[in-house]
């Protein structure tokens, strides 16, 4: 590398040189021609005592760390997400119709023909839900009744999630159901006893006079066993819809419209146009909107770990603080002698700035390899399990391009902070005198 005296005398003096020393000058002295070189140049070569080597490794291999701990935390609460979403997905549908007013509503034929010409609508199945009272073998217990029509297997997946016996309504005149895990255990329900049958109790919509019953009574049989989540374990039984009509005697009666959209449509647009033919008289949530308290406080969960972790990471980045600091000390000559050759304090700042960024830049690609390492771990061997019982043996994780942006921006950031202390002591370094 050559370098160039500016001597604004001569360049006035000699318009040949003026032109060729000028031109050099300004391209030697322009940010990518000389900070970003000269950063890279101290990063790359040997320093006069090993000390500056160490702790600049340390610091590099701080931030790689760092790196890898951000890239992983968000990858288990996406992969957390996407578990739970999947989970959900076997119970709720794409898109949930329920009366704006009320409990139940009636819906008539045209309005379901429009309903299920409408565009990314694969299938629509008719539900309605109460709480009731369960009674099995002297065990009793509430929770909530939902009767669903035979669509119900089609918008969800309700029918993978059976851990004993079979997604099964109806053997042949008998009524069946399907209950969760929880209430199963709570009702001490055995489903290979096709003997014993759950009892169920509604109240009567209309008080009853006198010595009459408040409830109506329905028998059904014990089919199966379904697993999803424990809010939805420990509290549905599911049969068909004409046996909760029955105890309800509603005949037409339906507490929601269960949808499930053709791959590749959005359910928040299909929403919209199921909005516009249905009015106002109906409340539309999509997958996200049923579970919507749940995911916001999982969302806040991950970019509070996240914001934890990045304040660590800057903990770590006092390291950094230390290796530029003794580079400087080290170049002081150096800076005085660019200085004296017409640099500017802003170009000497700026070249510890690319030091920072330049080592933040090996951190950040030392973590992501790291990071990836860790996950094909993970995935294939499931290197950290799930303590006690769960849907997955171990730590669901899943990787967004995203994320590795925001954490390459996150790390480079707080490497350009901890920068900023060396470059400003940089810049006051003096100039080389002429007797130097």
């Amino acid at each position: 590398m050559a370098f160039y005296w500016y001597n604004p005398g001569q360049c006035a003096v000699n318009p040949i040189k003026k032109q060729q020393l000028c031109n050099m000058s300004l391209g030697f002295f322009n940010f990518k021609s000389l900070a970003w070189r000269v950063a890279r140049r101290y990063l790359f070569a040997r320093k006069s005592t090993n000390i500056i080597n160490l702790i600049t490794g340390i610091a590099v291999l701080g931030l790689a760390i760092g790196t890898a701990a951000l890239i992983l935390v968000l990858s288990v609460f996406n992969g957390f997400q996407d578990l739970l979403d999947g989970m959900y997905s076997n119970f709720n549908p794409d898109i949930k119709i329920t009366p704006a007013q009320g409990k139940t509503f009636v819906v008539d034929a045209a309005t379901l023909d429009r309903i299920r010409k409408t565009p990314g609508v694969a299938g629509v199945a008719q539900t309605l839900e109460e709480v009731a009272f369960f009674e099995y073998e002297g065990q009793q217990d509430f929770g909530i009744l939902k009767g669903v029509d035979q669509d119900f297997v089609k918008v969800t997946a309700i029918d993978s999630t059976v851990k004993e016996g079979a997604y099964q309504l109806h053997n042949g005149d008998l009524e069946m159901m399907v209950v969760g895990l929880g209430m199963r255990n709570k009702l001490g329900i055995n489903v290979n006893d096709f003997a014993a049958p759950i009892i169920t109790y509604l109240p009567k919509r209309k008080e009853a006079a006198g010595l009459d019953q408040q409830f109506r009574k329905g028998i059904a049989y014990p089919a199966g066993t379904f697993m999803i989540q424990q809010d939805f374990d420990g509290q549905y039984v599911l049969s068909s819809l004409e046996f909760v009509r029955y105890l309800l005697n509603q005949a037409d009666a339906l507490s929601s419209l269960e949808i499930r959209c053709n791959p590749g449509y959005d359910s928040k647009k299909v929403s919209t146009q199921l909005r516009k033919k249905l009015g106002h008289n109906y409340t539309l949530k999509t997958r996200y909107q049923q579970q919507e308290a749940f995911m916001k406080l999982m969302e806040l969960e991950k970019w509070m770990s996240f914001a934890i972790v990045s304040l660590m990471l800057m903990l770590v980045a006092f390291n950094l603080i230390g290796a530029l600091w003794m580079i400087v000390l080290e170049k002081k000559k150096d800076i005085s002698i660019l200085k004296a050759m017409g640099a500017q304090n802003n170009t000497i700042r700026n070249i510890f700035l690319n030091e920072g960024a330049l080592l933040s830049g090996l951190g950040i690609g030392a973590g992501i390899i790291l990071a990836l390492l860790i996950f094909i771990v993970q995935k294939t061997f499931g290197l950290v399990g799930m303590p006690g019982s769960f849907a997955v043996d171990s730590y669901p994780i899943s990787l967004r391009f995203s994320d590795f942006i925001v954490v390459g921006l996150t790390v480079l950031g707080i490497g350009l902070l901890a920068s900023l202390l060396p470059a400003l002591r940089a810049r006051q370094i003096p100039t080389i005198s002429k007797e130097e």
